[in-house]
């Protein structure tokens, strides 16, 4: 027998998927609750490296930057490298910005490390996707992998600020960072043994595509973050939203123009997957907005250590989990629009009810249920949108979909943060206007702030329903399996 033949059976040979499984669960857990982690430990790391306070957003953002400016150009590079081999070299790659990130003596230094780890991160997020479609087999073991992945996709947030808690509680706060190059290095190890292999494929990067959408990215992400913390009529907000408006213009222009394009247009053709694009943004906005809103409600206003703020959001993270593996079970023979619609009108129950908190809230009552409530309603949305955007999507462009829609969950993210933080922050000020600022005064205005963005999440999250109930198409049972046999 030939060694050529020889080789093709060893790659051939059945893998261990229950490892392969874990293998691309945990980086894409690990690439999203890196973007909370860090949060917890944020006063540690100011005062270690003599952050000022406008500097320390900075090793929060230029995580997110990176990610969300290089997720195409990660994406596009899996199509046409390999998926394997670029799934590597990004976990690699974010070891390395983990390491230097937690021997760091300056910000300087703590910052450029983050964006290396978020390079890296731009890279794993959208080939592990399509590695679950490169390894798991048509059917039922496709669609449970995929809601494995939902689920770490959905509670990385959650869980990044419980490790962050825990972490910087009884260690220190460079083993945030440290944490993931052990783990990193054994995804890398593990990978070629547990993982299928995706032939290169012939082609090149569209450059002048590439250089425009991630300038255009990392404006815009830039831009909604500041406009997170700093007001919309600053130069500094309204400039880089500008130039990245128009920088995508260009991108378009190329992309129409291009003979390889970066992400073909035709990409978006299909309604059912531009819907889930939109659903993914309206899912990430609310996210993030509710762990940035409730962190700051629990640990400023009703006094919770950094540990207990992190336990606090456990039953989040955890629904997350077991709603998108329950989802996995059934949505072969339901279809996709019914529990995204089910989703979105949890997501706003359970906005409303968070939009009642105040300052002398109990966790069981006013903290807990919501999050239960919230917990199945994402749950309900992450896997049936990560189906449906790379359903239909051909082989080689299966990348480039999952970068699309991870683009999608982190600029819902930021343009909800931006958003509803701006909301928040100018209801808090109205309210201490000629107001003498005692602690207590304070305390309502802040939760007068956050209880009226959590009231506007509320109809971002009905806006999501309808969505779903007019651009999903419904299908009848024997058409869904079908579906999503073919997805990814």
């Amino acid at each position: 027998m030939s060694s050529v033949s020889i080789a093709n059976q060893s790659a051939d040979a059945p893998r261990n998927l229950r490892i392969a499984l874990i293998v691309i669960a945990f980086a894409q857990l690990m690439v999203v609750l890196d973007g909370t982690i860090v949060n917890v430990a944020l006063p540690s790391i100011q005062r270690a490296l003599r952050f000022s306070t406008t500097d320390l957003e900075w090793v929060v953002n230029a995580y997110s930057l990176a990610f969300g400016g290089l997720l195409l150009l990660g994406g596009r590079a899996g199509d046409l490298f390999g998926r394997r081999r670029m799934f590597i070299v990004g976990v690699l790659l974010f070891a390395t910005g983990s390491l230097a990130g937690g021997l760091a003596t300056t910000s300087t230094w703590l910052i450029a490390s983050r964006v290396v780890q978020g390079a890296g991160g731009a890279i794993v997020a959208p080939t592990a996707l399509s590695l679950i479609a490169d390894t798991f087999k048509e059917g039922a073991a496709r669609t449970r992998a995929l809601g494995v992945y939902a689920g770490a996709a959905g509670s990385g947030g959650a869980i990044g600020l419980i490790l962050g808690g825990l972490i910087t509680n009884y260690v220190s706060w460079r083993w945030v960072l440290f944490v993931n190059v052990p783990i990193a290095l054994l995804l890398a190890i593990a990978a070629p043994r547990v993982l299928a292999a995706s032939e290169a494929r012939t082609g090149r990067l569209d450059l002048p595509g590439a250089i425009a959408v991630t300038a255009a990215m990392t404006l815009i992400v830039y831009g909604l973050s500041r406009a997170a913390t700093h007001d919309w009529s600053d130069s500094l907000t309204i400039a880089p939203l500008g130039a990245g408006a128009l920088l995508l213009v260009l991108f378009l222009a190329i992309e129409l123009r291009s003979k390889q394009p970066l992400m073909p247009l035709t990409l978006f053709a299909n309604r059912n997957r531009s819907g889930a694009y939109a659903l993914r943004m309206l899912a990430g906005s609310m996210t993030i907005a509710v762990l940035f809103f409730l962190s700051q409600i629990v640990q400023n206003v009703l006094g919770y250590s950094p540990l207990k703020a992190g336990f606090a959001f456990l039953p989040l993270g955890v629904g997350v989990v077991i709603t998108a593996q329950v989802t996995s079970r059934i949505i072969g023979r339901i279809g996709p629009r019914l529990p995204i619609t089910i989703g979105a009108l949890a997501v706003a129950g359970g906005l409303a009810w968070l939009s009642r908190i105040s300052d002398h809230a109990a966790y069981l009552s006013d903290i807990f249920g919501p999050l239960v409530i919230l917990s199945v309603g994402l749950g309900l949305i992450f896997l049936p949108t990560t189906l449906v955007a790379v359903a239909g999507a051909s082989r080689h462009e299966s990348g480039l979909a999952s970068a699309v829609l991870n683009v999608s969950q982190q600029l819902g993210g930021s343009i909800g943060l931006a958003v509803l933080g701006t909301v928040a922050a100018g209801v808090t000020k109205s309210h201490l206007e000629n107001i003498r600022p005692t602690h207590e005064v304070v305390s309502q205005a802040v939760i007068s702030g956050f209880t009226t963005a959590f009231e506007i999440g509320v109809f971002l999250a009905l806006a999501g329903f309808v969505v779903a109930l007019l651009v999903i198409r419904g299908r009848s049972r024997r058409s869904a399996v079908r579906s999503l046999a073919e997805a990814a």
